[in-house]
């Protein structure tokens, strides 16, 4: 199973809800799948982000019929993740939680002090997921917008944004730590 694509490993899994079709599927897609919730979540912890690729998992198994192939197998499963991040972020506690030491302050190396996965992380939802989505995961602001029910202009617009919000935090940690960072 591992020579055949995608599409006909979706096609093997309907014809006959085929679990080795599935299980290729899955091993080929689930540590970009898993980063990339990760990433949305904004949370250094694994768990959270495990059990959001466990429940993207099941969906796509649930949901594979609907896969028409207008796009890859990937942004699929992007959007399918996409839809459970989101679900998972409005049901977190209003409260925030507070990121845990970066490993430059860990081990006391102030050169690796600036943590851009926390940076990255503390940003506003919205931000957080336009940058992840474009520029880590390449999506266009096309698919961004059908991700996430946004205009393409407004995916541009939160990206600006959360670069230049990016950089400020960037130049501000700069300053903080001397200008080592």
């Amino acid at each position: 199973m591992q020579d055949l694509d995608d599409a006909d490993l979706v096609e093997a899994f309907l014809a006959d809800r085929s679990e080795a079709a599935f299980r290729t599927l899955y091993r080929r897609h689930a540590p970009a799948l898993l980063g990339l919730i990760h990433r949305l979540l904004g949370t250094t912890g694994r768990d959270a982000a495990e059990d959001v690729s466990q429940e993207a998992w099941l969906r796509a198994a649930e949901r594979l019929a609907r896969f028409r192939g207008e796009s890859t197998l990937r942004t699929w499963l992007a959007g399918v993740a996409v839809h459970c991040c989101r679900e998972r972020l409005r049901a977190r506690p209003a409260a925030v939680a507070v990121s845990p030491p970066s490993e430059g302050a860990r081990t006391g190396r102030p050169d690796l002090a600036l943590d851009l996965d926390r940076l990255v992380a503390e940003l506003p939802d919205g931000f957080r997921e336009v940058l992840v989505l474009h520029d880590v995961e390449g999506h266009t602001h096309e698919e961004i917008g059908a991700f996430l029910g946004i205009e393409a202009a407004t995916s541009r617009s939160q990206l600006a944004r959360a670069r230049r919000r990016l950089r400020e935090r960037f130049a501000g940690a700069r300053r903080a730590d001397g200008g080592r960072a």
